[in-house]
C-alpha cells in the first residue's frame, strides 16, 4: 500500500509539472453562489449554499479524503473585516475505487450543495457588500488527476437598516440540502463547535485546562448533588482525623472517580452509545446498589474498610480505608456519569471525531478530576469532623444517618429495575421508616442534648417530605406523544414539533418534566406543536440506536426543536429553564 501511495504522489507531481511546461489546466468546475434571505442585518447570521458543478466523467475530492497525501476540498471567504464563515457542512461524498489504490477513495461528482453560515460584524454599515467565495479542490479522472487548483465566485450582499423587511429566498435549493448542524439564523451558537474549536486553537496544555475547568463547572448540575452527602458519610465516618491520611484518601477518591468517568466517556464516545447508557444494564444497577448497601454496613459498624494486613505492613503501617476510598470513588463515577450537558456532548463528540483512544481517555481523566477536585477538600473536612469536641459521643450517630443516606441512594438506583406501580413509593416509604427508626430506635448519643434536637428536627423533616411526595400531584405538564414516524408525519398544520429525548436513568430528565414542561406558559404554548417523547433508556436496542443516528442524539437530556417543514430549528441538551424554553418556542416561525 505504501508503494501505491509513493507512486500516486510521483504520478500527481508529474501531471503537475507537465501542466506548468504547457500551459494553465481547463477548469472542470463551476460554481454558483446562494443566499438564503435577500438582505441582511448588521449582527446577524445567513445562510449560504454554494452549487458545485464537475464536468461529466470527472471528480474531485471531498473534504475529508481518505487518504492524507490527497489533497482535500475546502470552501474559504476572502478575507473581510464585515464577514466571516463561522461554519462550512460538506455533503456526504461517495466512495470511489481506482485501479492504483487498494482502498476506495473519497470523492464528490457531478453536482453538490455545500452549506456554510457566514456573521455579519456588528458595525457594518447598510450598503452593498460583494462576498469572494473561493473552492479549494483537485479534479480527477479514470486516466489523471490535475494539479491543485481554485475556483471563486462571488456573492452580493446587501446589509439593510433594521426597519426594512427582510425575506426568505432560493428556499427551493436550501430545502435539498442538510443544514440541520448549522444553527438558525438567530439561534444559539452550536456549543459543540465552540468546544471543537477551543481545543483545536489552544494546544494540548490549554486544551486540557479547558477541560479541567468544565469538570469544575460540573459540580452545578443537579446530578452531582448526591456526591455531597455520601462524601460527607464515608469520610466522616472512615477517615481518622489526621489531615495527611485525609488528603491521600480524598486523591484516592478522586482518582478512583476519574479512572470511571474516563473509560465510560472513551468507551461511549467511540461506540456510538449514550453517555451514562451503563445505567441501563440490570446488572450493572444491581451491582452499583451493592456496593452503595456494602458501604452503609460500615457506617453501621459491621466492618472497617482497610487494606489487607501485608499490604499494611509493606506501607508502614498505614490503617486508613484507603482501598474504600478508590473503591467508593470508583462508583461516583458511575453516578457522575449521567450528568449531561452541552459542555460533556461537546467533548463527546469531539473525542468521537478524533477516534484516538488515548486521547479521549486523556480528556475524559481531566474532566474528572476537576469534577472531582472540591471533593478533595470535602473529605478532608468531612473527616475533621472527629476532632469536634466529644466526638465519641455523637460521631456514632452521625455515622447511622450517612448509613441511611446510602442505603436510600441504593433504592434509588433500584427504582428502574422495580413495577411502575410501587416506584413512586419506594423512597417516600424508606423515609418514614428511616425516621421512625432515628426518633425511637437509634439510641446513639441520646444523652448530648444538642445532638439530639438537631436528630428530631432532621427526622421530622424527613417525614414531612416524604408523606408531601404520597399525595397524588394535580401538577399539569406538557401534553405528551410517544414517538413514532406515523404520528410525526400527520401533525395537522402545527407550528412545529418537540421531541423530547429521555432516559429512565437521567436526573436531569426529570428535573425537565419537574420544572420546565410543567410550567402554565410552556404548557399553553406548547399546544401549538407537536409534542413527543422519544424513551432512549434502552439504549443499546436496534429501534433506539437507529433512532439516536438519526438525530445525532449524543446524550440525554436532549431536546429537538423543529419547524412545521421539519427542519431542526433548535437542540437544546441538559436542563433549561422555564422562561428560556419559552423564549426558544415563541421565535419558531
Amino acid at each position: 500500500m505504501n508503494i501505491l501511495k509513493l507512486f500516486f504522489t510521483i504520478f500527481i507531481l508529474i501531471q503537475a509539472q507537465s501542466i506548468a511546461q504547457f500551459g494553465s489546466q481547463e477548469d472542470h468546475v463551476k460554481i454558483e453562489t446562494f443566499s438564503s434571505l435577500d438582505k441582511l442585518y448588521s449582527g446577524t447570521e445567513n445562510k449560504v449554499a454554494l452549487k458545485v458543478m464537475i464536468e461529466e466523467k470527472w471528480h474531485i475530492n471531498s473534504n475529508q479524503p481518505y487518504e492524507d497525501f490527497l489533497i482535500p476540498t475546502k470552501l474559504t471567504l476572502a478575507d473581510n473585516e464585515n464577514f466571516k464563515i463561522i461554519k462550512v457542512v460538506y455533503p456526504k461524498a461517495k466512495d470511489y475505487k481506482f485501479g492504483f489504490s487498494d482502498n476506495p477513495l473519497s470523492v464528490w461528482e457531478e453536482e453538490v450543495i455545500i452549506g456554510a453560515l457566514i456573521k455579519v460584524n456588528e458595525n457594518v454599515k447598510p450598503g452593498i457588500y460583494n462576498l469572494a467565495f473561493t473552492l479549494d479542490y483537485q479534479a480527477c479522472n479514470e486516466m489523471t488527476c490535475l494539479a491543485p487548483t481554485s475556483v471563486t465566485d462571488t456573492l452580493q450582499i446587501e446589509v439593510a437598516d433594521n426597519k426594512t423587511v427582510v425575506n426568505q429566498i432560493n428556499q427551493d435549493l436550501f430545502e435539498k440540502i442538510d443544514l440541520t448542524s448549522i444553527p438558525a439564523e438567530s439561534g444559539p451558537n452550536n456549543n459543540e463547535s465552540i468546544i471543537a474549536s477551543k481545543l483545536e486553537q489552544g494546544g494540548l496544555i490549554l486544551g486540557l485546562l479547558f477541560v479541567f475547568l468544565g469538570g469544575l463547572a460540573l459540580n452545578l448540575t443537579p446530578c452531582v448533588y448526591p456526591l455531597i452527602p455520601i462524601t460527607i458519610g464515608y469520610f466522616g465516618g472512615q477517615s481518622e482525623g489526621k489531615t495527611s491520611r485525609l488528603i491521600l484518601m480524598g486523591l484516592l477518591f478522586m482518582l478512583g472517580m476519574a479512572v470511571t468517568y474516563s473509560v465510560v466517556g472513551v468507551v461511549t464516545s467511540l461506540t456510538g452509545a449514550v453517555f451514562g447508557s451503563l445505567l441501563q444494564n440490570p446488572i450493572v444497577i444491581l451491582i452499583i446498589v451493592a456496593i452503595f448497601l456494602v458501604l452503609s454496613l460500615s457506617m453501621f459498624g459491621v466492618y472497617e474498610f482497610k487494606l489487607p494486613d501485608g499490604l499494611v505492613a509493606k506501607a508502614g503501617g498505614a490503617r486508613g480505608g484507603y482501598f474504600g476510598a478508590f473503591f467508593m470513588g470508583l462508583t461516583m463515577g458511575i453516578v457522575a456519569a449521567p450528568c449531561i450537558g452541552p459542555f460533556v456532548l461537546g467533548l463527546v463528540t469531539y473525542v468521537a471525531a478524533k477516534g484516538d483512544p488515548f486521547f479521549g481517555f486523556l480528556m475524559f481523566f481531566v474532566l474528572a478530576i476537576g469534577l472531582g477536585f472540591p471533593y478533595l477538600f470535602l473529605a478532608i473536612f468531612s473527616g475533621k469532623i472527629k476532632n469536634l469536641p466529644r466526638a465519641g459521643l455523637w460521631m456514632d450517630a452521625v455515622k447511622h444517618i450517612f448509613g441511611l443516606i446510602l442505603i436510600a441512594m441504593a433504592l434509588y438506583f433500584l427504582i428502574p429495575l422495580l413495577p411502575t406501580e410501587i416506584s413512586g413509593y419506594v423512597l417516600p416509604v424508606f423515609g418514614i421508616l428511616a425516621a421512625l427508626y432515628l426518633l425511637f430506635f437509634d439510641k446513639a448519643a441520646a444523652s448530648v442534648k444538642g445532638f439530639k434536637i438537631f436528630k428530631t428536627v432532621f427526622s421530622i423533616l424527613v417525614i414531612a417530605i416524604s408523606i408531601y411526595s404520597l399525595i397524588p400531584s394535580d401538577r399539569k405538564e406538557i401534553t405528551w406523544t410517544k414517538y413514532s414516524e406515523s404520528s410525526l408525519s400527520n401533525l395537522n398544520n402545527k407550528r412545529g414539533v418537540i421531541i423530547d429525548f429521555y432516559a429512565d436513568w437521567c436526573i436531569p430528565c426529570k428535573e425537565l418534566d419537574a420544572v420546565t414542561f410543567s410550567d402554565p406558559k410552556v404548557i399553553e404554548l406548547s399546544k401549538e406543536f407537536g409534542t413527543f417523547k422519544a424513551d432512549l433508556t434502552k439504549s443499546l436496542s436496534p429501534d433506539v440506536s437507529a433512532l439516536r443516528e438519526k438525530y445525532k442524539i449524543v446524550g440525554v437530556p436532549t431536546v429537538l426543536i423543529l419547524d412545521s417543514k421539519g427542519k431542526e430549528k433548535d437542540r437544546i441538551t441538559g436542563f433549561i429553564s422555564a422562561e428560556e424554553f419559552y423564549k426558544i418556542l415563541s421565535s419558531v416561525k
